[in-house]
Order: structure tokens, then sequence, then C-alpha cells
């Protein structure tokens, strides 16, 4: 009897999603040879072609639809099977990725509000980039994934777009002569607003220097409003902080990026969804004057006291 590996069938379907080897082979962390490998095994123990070669892009043959169709139910019951040989609780435990521009202190007033429909359901945050996120995702190891990325998600459960934007603060300088690097601060070097605002000042003939990163919006935002250089940021994001748009700084315009919400599938989906509907209005960009601001009271005590500390 032969029996078709899962990590094929798993790679046959990231393929199919994202409609592209290289984003396959970025997501699932391999090359792009070895996706092809794969896809060239799996071809092999099935005997016949999955993709129409004489198709432009990544179509499928009839064949190759109707292995896709059985791969994501065999791959839906193994992660189902893996949750249900995990306890109680982690089982009950949703696993939500999400780059660090989009953390803050609107979260978790989400999350409680949804543990009144669903009590017995535990949180664990963590960040990173999109890729490797999303390749967690597919393997099991996350529950839900929100990621930029530069190019409309097909994949998403929710996605939109939100314009990227330099911030400051009072205390923020950065001097107009295109010599002068510009100050920033960022939550990583892979970070992809900061690569964004690095690309444009390039672009520009400008250089830059990372004064700091750190992995919280409060610390990067306490760090620009402490004068240290500026940020960049999604322009929905800027309201979890006190900071300003700079819509007027001597700095390049910033292109949009693209937010999306994924869903891994599984036994608990619908739980998963439910959470995901009620994670998307929050992260849209909305109106300035259309926010909640008791929302942000954790925030605002934050700066203050920092404020008041620095002025001993």
């Amino acid at each position: 009897m032969t029996n078709i590996p899962t990590d094929l069938l798993r790679t046959l379907v990231t393929v199919v999603d994202l409609r592209s080897f290289t984003k396959a082979a970025q997501t699932l962390g391999v090359t792009q040879p070895a996706v092809s490998a794969q896809i060239k095994r799996l071809q092999g123990m099935l005997g016949g072609e999955l993709f129409d070669r004489g198709a432009p892009g990544i179509v499928l043959t009839r064949q190759g639809e109707a292995v896709v169709t059985h791969a994501r139910r065999l791959l839906a019951i193994n992660d189902e099977i893996l949750g249900a040989a995990k306890t109680d609780n982690a089982r009950k435990r949703i696993r939500i990725g999400l780059p660090g521009d989009l953390s803050g202190p609107l979260l978790p007033w989400t999350l409680a509000k949804f543990r009144i429909r669903w009590p017995d359901y535990n949180f664990q945050t963590m960040s990173g980039g999109a890729s490797g996120m999303l390749r967690d995702m597919r393997e099991g190891n996350i529950d839900i994934v929100i990621a930029l990325s530069h190019e409309e998600p097909t994949d998403a459960r929710h996605h939109w777009s939100d314009q990227l934007v330099w911030v400051r603060s009072d205390a923020t300088k950065v001097d107009p002569q295109a010599q002068v690097p510009v100050p920033m601060l960022a939550f990583s070097e892979e970070c992809m607003c900061f690569r964004a605002g690095v690309k444009a000042l390039r672009e520009a003939g400008r250089s830059h220097r990372l004064v700091m990163m750190s992995g919280t919006v409060l610390t990067l935002a306490a760090g620009v409003d402490a004068g240290l250089g500026t940020l960049v940021m999604t322009r929905g994001r800027v309201r979890l902080t006190q900071l300003k748009r700079w819509d007027d700084a001597p700095l390049p315009k910033l292109p949009q990026l693209h937010v999306g919400i994924y869903v891994r599938e599984g036994a608990d989906t619908r739980v998963l969804n439910d959470l995901a509907d009620d994670l998307a209005p929050l992260l849209r960009p909305k109106p300035e004057e259309d926010v909640d601001g008791s929302a942000f009271r954790a925030v605002r005590t934050a700066f203050n006291k920092a404020e008041a500390l620095g002025a001993r």
C-alpha cells in the first residue's frame, strides 16, 4: 500500500493557494528547487501531471483539482488528530501571530469580549515575519495570523489596504540635508514597514541609521516621543500611540501595504473564524474621530507616567 506523505500534500496546497512556487518556498521555509522536487515526487506517486504546463501561471489539471480537494480534507483531518492529542489546556488555547506594529492595547479588549461568548478559550500572541508565521499556521502551530504583504492576499478571511506613514513627536528632528542619515526606529531589520521606509529613502537618494529596535509598539513610540528618531507605521496603527502622522515630513512618500487575517483549517475553525471576524473591524483603518477613547487608557497612562518620570 502506498502512503502519501502529508508534507507533499501541504506543499501542493501552499503552491495553489499562493499561486507561486517561489512564494510557497518562502512560506514553507525551503528553497524553490525543494518545492519543485516535492511536487515532482507527488506527481510520480500519483502517476499524472497536477499542473497544466501549457497554461500561464499556476493552473491545475483536472486530476490536480481533484487531488487538491482531497488534500485539503486530509490535511484538515491530520491537524484534527494532532489537536486531539493535545491536553485540554493546549487544545483550548488560541495562538495568534501578528507583526509588532499591529499589536497593542486594543487586542486584549477584543479578546475579553470574545471570551464572553467562548469562555473556555485562552490566548497566546506571538510576533514574527509574515512568511514564517504563515508557514507555522499551515503546519498547525499558529491558529490565526495577521500578516502584512505587498500584494493583495488571495486566501485571507479578511483583507484590506493601509497606507504607510512616517510618525513623529514634538521632539522629532530629521536633518533635511540628503547627506545626513535619517534616524529610524523599528521592530526589527526584517520588519516590512521599516524595509519599506529604507527602500523609499534609498530611492530618494538618502541613507538611514537604525537607532533603536524593540518588539513592542509602546517602547518604540516612547523612543520617538523621546526624540530618538522617526518610525514607519501603518496609518491605522498610529492611533495606538500618542504620536502624530508626519504628513509634511522632509522624507519620501511611502507605499500602501495589504493586511490579511488568515485562519487555520481544522475542527475548531468556527471558533477561529469568529475571532477573526472580531479582529477585522478592530484593525481596519478608521477615521480618527471614530475611536473609542476608553480603549486607549493603558497607552495614555503609560506615556503620561513616562513623561512625568522624565521630567524629574
